[in-house]
């Protein structure tokens, strides 16, 4: 019986006792209770707590030693590799099956043992206070989403505000060190300030080498990032996540409810797009203990936040490869195509998510970075000028493969150039259908697509029609206006009546 029912019992059994029945007996048969707590009632308003029995555990006393002997080997292993109570449990089940044990009678034995083997620390922790726009503390977590249907792993980055609790998320592919420092310039431009100290963990993005005490050898590129956006750093001791508990704890807040269920989106554009809806929709909220909501508290820490820089930081890993005969430059461990001729050396600019290629001060090609090793990512536009001296490459060529699988090159297009190559032969057919591939590079891949299957739906599979619709939208008609003729109206006659005429006619012909 609860606490509260239990309160509530008694008071009704008390005011029997007074007012009504007056008997212990009939108390007692009236409520349908036993008279020992009738007088347990009387003597005091508050029911006594129940001792706790403690149970024999039977079903345990078999695997008490296979237990303890796991316990006392974890003591000696790493601190991230020692078995869990449920990893226990399912060792039990396959190492002994004769012993019947459900997982929450092993949890409670392991709890204990680790507590006494001193596996398990119970620490009391200092509630911490700060100012506004002090500190923030940043951290990475996995995630998964669907991207275009596809389940895929991401690494989220997350800056908390200690002083008012805002957080901003976003999520990369990789926890490269561009994408460390591009989600610092993203978070920056979402708070619309700078936090005078950062927190981090000992991450290889910024840490080279951990040293004595707080000393730490720091990369020079994250050095240079921090003295761009003028912020101090911070590192924990080694192992001791919970120096920054404010951005685990929102890690974890923030996974159970934007993360559950797993997001749908297009790509990780899209992805991220939700996720900063998400952020905003928790500045409504208000964490235990505060007076004031979270987005109220960031209005006012953004007023003690450092400035912007006036511009950002270029944070591209830079290298200066030369296209080669298959029209692609080496960059890093793939080839990435570029519309250059072969032997032109080209600015190569790595980010988190994109790989662009400069020449002449101009980006020329701009790719989705590859993360896997040794691979070649082609675009088809940058093989059109060549194609187009060599059409019989087209259908067997690995640019146009990779452009079906990227859902880039849908049936109309294939249907339009079978229709060309029927009615034009292989290869002039070919040809025709490369120029109007070379359309996409002034209107686009989508209005191409519209257009093509726009010809087809009227029956037609012509290049002229084709480019005609696309400019379709460009043209102009001069439509005539009406004019008033007003007064003009009285000259005018009705239409003369050829009657007679018909009729004189018709009789010379008779004759």
């Amino acid at each position: 019986m609860e606490w509260r029912t239990k309160v509530e019992l008694f008071e009704q059994i008390r005011r029997e006792y007074e007012f009504g029945v007056g008997t212990i007996s009939g108390v007692a048969n009236k409520l349908n209770i036993h008279r020992r707590m009738v007088r347990e009632a009387i003597g005091s308003a508050l029911p006594v707590p129940r001792k706790k029995v403690e149970r024999p555990r039977w079903k345990l006393a078999a695997a008490v030693s296979f237990v303890d002997q796991i316990l006392e080997t974890d003591k000696k292993a790493p601190r991230k590799q020692r078995h869990t109570a449920h990893r226990i449990w399912e060792r039990i089940q396959r190492e002994m099956p004769q012993v019947q044990l459900c997982e929450r009678t092993v949890r409670g034995y392991v709890h204990e043992r680790k507590l006494a083997l001193g596996l398990t620390v119970q620490e009391t922790f200092v509630p911490q206070s700060y100012d506004w726009g002090v500190e923030a503390q940043v951290d990475w977590y996995d995630a998964y989403a669907d991207l275009a249907g596809e389940r895929t792993k991401l690494q989220g980055f997350s800056m908390r505000s200690m002083a008012s609790g805002a957080a901003f998320h976003c999520a990369f592919l990789h926890a490269t060190q561009q994408a460390f420092l591009e989600g610092h310039e993203l978070a920056f431009a979402y708070f619309t300030g700078v936090f005078r100290r950062l927190r981090y963990d000992n991450l290889g993005s910024a840490v080279k080498k951990i040293l004595r005490g707080q000393r730490r050898e720091e990369t020079a590129r994250f050095i240079a990032f921090r003295s761009h956006w003028r912020y101090e750093s911070e590192f924990c001791t080694p192992g001791e996540g919970h120096e920054k508990g404010g951005v685990e704890g929102e890690v974890g807040y923030f996974r159970r409810n934007h993360w559950v269920p797993v997001p749908q989106a297009l790509d990780i554009a899209d992805l991220n797009r939700q996720l900063i809806a998400s952020c905003r929709e928790d500045e409504r909220r208000t964490i235990a203990g505060r007076e004031q909501s979270v987005g109220a508290g960031l209005v006012v820490e953004r007023e003690h936040l450092l400035p912007l820089a006036a511009e950002g930081m270029d944070l591209a890993q830079t290298s200066f490869p030369t296209v080669n005969s298959l029209g692609c430059a080496k960059v890093l461990t793939n080839a990435y195509s570029a519309p250059l001729k072969a032997g032109t050396e080209v600015h190569a600019k790595v980010y988190a998510s994109w790989v662009e290629l400069w020449h002449d001060g101009h980006c020329v090609a701009r790719h989705e970075r590859c993360y896997r090793r040794q691979q070649q990512v082609l675009d088809l536009e940058h093989y059109l000028d060549v194609l187009y001296r060599k059409p019989g490459a087209l259908a067997g060529s690995r640019p146009l493969e990779q452009q079906r699988r990227a859902g880039l090159w849908p049936a109309s297009f294939d249907q339009i150039w079978q229709s060309l190559v029927e009615r034009h032969g292989k290869q002039s057919g070919t040809r025709q259908m490369i120029e109007m591939l070379m359309l996409t590079r002034q209107h686009g891949h989508d209005r191409l697509r519209q257009a093509i299957e726009k010809a087809l739906a009227t029956g037609c599979s012509d290049p002229a029609a084709v480019r005609h619709l696309l400019h379709a939208g460009e043209l102009k008609h001069t439509v005539c206006e009406v004019i008033d003729v007003g007064l003009l109206e009285r000259y005018e006659r009705p239409l003369p009546v050829m009657n007679e005429y018909d009729r004189l006619l018709m009789a010379g012909g008779a004759q």
